[in-house]
């Protein structure tokens, strides 16, 4: 009976260990994804921000500017190894009281390494045939210490997010990528010649962005728990010389949004570990412990056994 008891126990003791190694190494690569399914709201908020008013045709200054993005999933059109976000962007002007902009996007990409696709009908506002790369609006589950290529909304193509260094957030851990990005070309503008001084009825300027962009990143979710936004755009004569500033100001993650992404984030770290460290680590010494209680129960059970056929 002993020895039988043990057997069982030795089975339970292997079931555990090998759940355990399950656990630990084909979770993290199999089982932890971005969801499909996924709503959340972030601000950004900016103070003296100067920018051109289209319906006052003339540059206000002195602007506080509050940015909405809610980002929702789109699961239908998901699958195992890919999410779908549309992300929808509102600007106000707080201080002016009325609004500054509006935008969609719509993002495909790899539920891992968040990676943008090209399917999906993913788009840049109304830009539908614009080529999307490299990561979109997560980095990588178990993000690096290195430099990542970052697809920017603005110039419609990939830029460097530097790694700059390890710090904390609120008390979680972040990764800091600084992407700087020089006055570059995006397109040109008619404006009206009396904007410009010109007596020509309108001109032609050409549009130009610049601006530095700061993530905290907590690596191992991926999540950008707070951003900074450093950006100048103007329209500039064919010498050179700005004659209009559209924007120029900074825009940072409110208190409260970082709260509330550190929140979710040490929820997410949380079941994390306790998936891929914690029950591995109680499975197995469970299942050693099992192990080496079956074994022991099977060597006397047998000792037992020929000890009573010795007679």
């Amino acid at each position: 009976m002993r020895r039988t008891i043990g057997l069982v126990l030795s089975g339970l003791g292997a079931f555990f260990i090998v759940l355990a190694l399950a656990l630990h190494f084909y979770v993290p690569g199999a089982a932890v994804k971005f969801p499909l399914n996924t709503y959340t709201i972030s601000k950004l908020s900016g103070n003296d921000i100067s920018y051109f008013s289209p319906s006052k045709l003339s540059e206000l200054t002195g602007a506080t500017l509050q940015v909405t993005s809610t980002t929702e999933g789109d699961p239908a059109a998901g699958s195992p190894s890919r999410a779908v976000y549309n992300v929808f962007t509102y600007i106000y002007d707080a201080t002016n009281q009325t609004a500054y902009s509006y935008s969609t996007n719509r993002f495909a990409f790899d539920r891992r390494t968040g990676e943008l696709l090209n399917c999906c009908n993913a788009e840049i506002g109304t830009k539908a045939n614009v080529h999307m790369s490299c990561l979109g609006v997560l980095f990588p589950l178990g993000t690096k210490a290195q430099d990542y290529k970052v697809f920017n909304t603005t110039l419609l193509k990939p830029v460097t997010a530097k790694y700059s260094g390890q710090t904390t957030t609120d008390g979680i851990s972040t990764y800091k990528f600084v992407t700087q990005i020089p006055a570059t070309l995006i397109g040109t503008q008619s404006v009206p010649g009396t904007l410009v001084g010109s007596k020509q009825p309108d001109v032609r300027l050409n549009e130009y962005y610049q601006g530095t962009i700061t993530d905290y990143v907590n690596p191992t979710t991926g999540v950008p728990v707070s951003v900074t936004e450093q950006q100048h755009i103007g329209l500039r004569n064919s010498s050179g010389v700005e004659k209009i500033v559209l924007m120029d100001g900074t825009l940072q993650t409110t208190p409260a949004t970082v709260q509330s992404q550190v929140n979710t984030v040490r929820h997410d770290v949380t079941l994390l570990n306790w998936a891929t460290n914690y029950t591995p680590l109680i499975s197995g010494i469970l299942g050693l412990l099992l192990l080496i209680i079956g074994a022991g129960m099977v060597i006397s059970g047998r000792n037992e056994y020929l000890e009573e056929n010795d007679y």
